[in-house]
């Protein structure tokens, strides 16, 4: 019965665990609200465009702490995410 028990439970894991949503890096100075809703946890899509709106008005962010400027975005959203945020700042081309 244990071993019934285990192999059902190693079973529900390997088919649950593509479905659990990982946070992944996202460069916040340049993804669009949609991806960063997607990739940073409690940020939904309000927060994100939030951070997007203020990116555009502001400039780049130039730290992880820039990111609690932003209104809704507080102390401790910003450390369940700090691993996941990228500040690279793209460059644009001059025509």
């Amino acid at each position: 019965m244990k071993f019934l028990r285990k192999g059902l439970l190693v079973f529900l894991f390997a088919v649950a665990s593509p479905m659990v949503a990982l946070a992944g890096p996202v460069n916040i100075n340049t993804a669009d609200a949609e991806t960063i809703s997607h990739e940073l946890q409690g940020i939904g899509m309000s927060k994100a465009r939030a951070i997007v709106e203020y990116r555009e008005n502001h400039g780049p962010f130039k730290s992880h702490d820039d990111l609690t400027l932003v209104k809704g975005i507080g102390a401790r959203t910003l450390e369940i995410n700090r691993e996941n945020i990228l500040l690279e700042v793209v460059a644009k081309k001059s025509k």
